[in-house]
């Protein structure tokens, strides 16, 4: 078994990554289509699935330059609300990903982990102007806002389906 001492501060960055992008994964695989894009909901599963897989994305790269975004990405798919700078527009989000898309993406964000936190300068600034805060605090953040996410939808599948997840430990 390893001990704290074997893991590098990046080594336990990309474990718990890894275990939150499995438990969006499982989110996602398990929901029925009935819940996929129920209207009852202001931000749908689908919706909320897709906008931490593209935060997880964005920020593995080094900053805002460095980043492409998904070939499937759709213009402000990303946000959950209206657009966050005036005049805070209500986005239209019409066309829902299919399930199959947002799992392929996913896979990709995974991918992303064991390519990009082996080299993340995390003493560096956050690279986004956004973001006030070291590159080590923003992956921290980062992997709150994803398991943030995954929470919602592991209780959106609780309530709506009676559905649980299971506890993905460090992977």
């Amino acid at each position: 078994m390893e001990t704290a001492a074997d893991l590098s501060v990046r080594d336990v960055l990309a474990r718990q990554y890894r275990a939150g992008l499995e438990m969006l994964r499982e989110a996602v695989a398990v929901c029925p289509e009935s819940l996929w894009a129920a209207p009852e909901y202001p931000n749908r599963f689908w919706h909320i699935a897709y906008h931490a897989l593209f935060y997880t994305h964005l920020y593995l790269q080094a900053g805002e330059a460095e980043f492409h975004a998904w070939t499937k990405h759709k213009q402000n798919y990303n946000f959950l609300g209206p657009l966050p700078w005036p005049p805070h527009e209500r986005l239209v989000i019409a066309t829902p990903y299919s399930k199959q898309e947002i799992l392929d993406y996913q896979r990709i964000c995974r991918k992303e982990i064991d390519a990009k936190v082996p080299s993340l300068d995390l003493a560096a600034a956050s690279g986004f102007s956004w973001i006030p805060f070291s590159k080590l605090e923003l992956q921290l953040y980062s992997i709150r806002h994803l398991q943030h996410h995954t929470g919602q939808l592991a209780d959106r599948l609780r309530t709506a389906a009676g559905i649980g997840l299971k506890w993905v430990p460090a992977v």
